[in-house]
């Protein structure tokens, strides 16, 4: 049953993840890669398919085997609307995957500054490095993303 809840997660069928979870199914199995249906929902832009998970008990906090949360994936692909349910849903911001790195070094590194802003407005903590030594103002700064330079810095009042 793993491999149809991903799968599900994976559309966004909605019905089918209902169906699914009435039959007792793990909302948070897993798959090869440590994925689970949040996650995937997550990263697939499946906003109704990731509450609905989130209502049936999916952990918000959730790790993939390399440490990954749909908070860091939805920070990469850039969902705010995404980004504020599982701020909502209590996402650890600072989580840290397994080279150290944050949501917000992804929002920065990629250029989502809708959800820089949102994660500094809830607490994301700046001063976080990864295991390169790297902060957020660095990956902002490699990448060319001055606007995020700028968000940061206004909200230390540098």
């Amino acid at each position: 049953m793993n491999e149809v809840i991903i799968h599900a997660a994976r559309l966004g069928e909605t019905g089918v993840l209902k169906e699914i979870l009435e039959r007792n199914t793990d909302v948070n199995a897993r798959d090869l890669k440590g994925y689970t249906p949040l996650i995937i929902a997550c990263y697939n832009n499946h906003y109704d398919a990731a509450k609905l998970l989130l209502e049936s008990g999916a952990d918000v906090n959730a790790q993939d085997l390399g440490g990954n949360t749909a908070l860091m994936g939805v920070a990469f692909k850039g969902y705010p609307d995404i980004a504020g349910l599982l701020i909502e849903n209590g996402a650890d911001l600072n989580l840290q995957h397994g080279n150290g790195g944050t949501a917000l070094m992804f929002a920065a590194m990629f250029g989502r500054n809708e959800i820089l802003r949102m994660l500094l407005k809830y607490g994301a903590d700046k001063t976080i490095l990864d295991t390169r030594g790297l902060s957020v103002f660095d990956l902002a700064r490699q990448q060319g993303n001055e606007e995020a330079i700028e968000i940061l810095n206004a909200q230390t009042g540098n």
